[in-house]
């Protein structure tokens, strides 16, 4: 993932709207209210567009390239992970020409054994962290969690924020969560882990919740803000996803600064991800549809993605058992 100046906003910089919690609260319940029904009308009209046969090609390659690869179960074993990686690398081993997936996400003890598998080859790995998936757990507990991550090599941090403290009106600890994570995902050569910042919107219960989510994680430094852990649902949906891409290019449009956005849970289908696509290059633009700036978690997606890719090569649809299960 790219650094720019783009991505190196930080807290600082909007110091008198978190000076205290009765600022931040005026800030961001005065964000304009989100129109539910035009949200939802807007998303689902854009679910209908159709796009042409190169297009697609393209689209199915760069979701491709957008796949956050993901294992964040009680069973991964070490073998598991280290299959995932070898497959993030090189998708469809019959095809040398299939485009490898953006990074390897998995739990923060996974996170040297996908990186020694992953090596040099350009895949990322993300550690999830912060007690995920409840993000119930002390300030101190978060940290070293995110510590751990990080000496151990991980790229990315994909932290939950407490939904309980959010629900509450307690704006201010969430933002100040958000930015002592990021500050602890700093690595010894003066870099940091790029940190993505997880809302669980299935349980932010309305749309303006999602807007002030998006907006108080890109104040307090986020590169990425991600719907869901996948372990809740609805997990991601086109509407949410709509919301959060507004937000960015808004934030982009005040402060020159570009986040990314990352839906997670739920997406499986090559037709379901270039929705998505479409999404991206309407709402915020097409600077976002690279995986520097957008990127699909999922498990299951990666192989719908490669049976359709193979079936615009050849001509031939495969089966689900002619790639390798996650």
């Amino acid at each position: 993932m790219t650094t720019t100046s783009a991505t190196t906003g930080s807290a600082g910089d909007f110091d008198d709207i978190t000076s205290s919690e009765s600022s931040l609260r005026r800030f961001l319940h005065g964000l304009p209210g989100v129109d539910q029904v035009g949200a939802e009308a807007r998303a689902a009209g854009l679910g209908t567009r159709s796009i042409k046969t190169t297009a697609k090609n393209f689209a199915i390659d760069l979701a491709i390239r957008m796949v956050d690869l993901t294992t964040l179960e009680g069973q991964d074993t070490p073998g598991k992970v280290r299959a995932l990686a070898s497959k993030a690398m090189r998708p469809d081993p019959a095809d040398a020409t299939c485009p490898r997936a953006a990074a390897v996400c998995v739990y923060p003890d996974m996170v040297a054994t996908a990186k020694q598998t992953l090596g040099s080859s350009g895949v990322k790995v993300a550690a999830v962290a912060t007690a995920f998936p409840s993000g119930r757990a002390a300030l101190d507990i978060k940290l070293a969690d995110t510590r751990d991550a990080v000496e151990a090599g991980a790229d990315e941090i994909d932290m939950v924020i407490d939904r309980g403290a959010f629900l509450s009106g307690r704006y201010l600890q969430v933002f100040d969560e958000i930015v002592a994570v990021r500050e602890a995902c700093a690595t010894p050569d003066g870099g940091s882990a790029h940190l993505k910042v997880i809302f669980e919107t299935g349980e932010l219960q309305t749309y303006d919740n999602v807007r002030r989510a998006s907006w108080l994680a890109m104040m307090a430094g986020a590169h990425f803000i991600k719907t869901s852990t996948g372990k809740v649902q609805p997990a991601a949906t086109l509407p949410v996803t709509l919301i959060m891409l507004e937000a960015v290019r808004d934030f982009r449009d005040q402060t020159g600064q570009m986040i990314g956005v990352k839906p997670a849970g739920g997406i499986r289908s090559s037709k379901d991800a270039i929705k998505y696509l479409v999404m991206v290059n309407e709402i915020a633009g097409p600077d976002w549809l690279d995986p520097d700036w957008f990127r699909f978690g999922a498990s299951t997606l990666l192989n719908d993605l490669l049976m359709q890719r193979t079936k615009m090569t050849t001509g031939r649809y495969s089966g689900p058992d002619y790639f390798t299960l996650d």
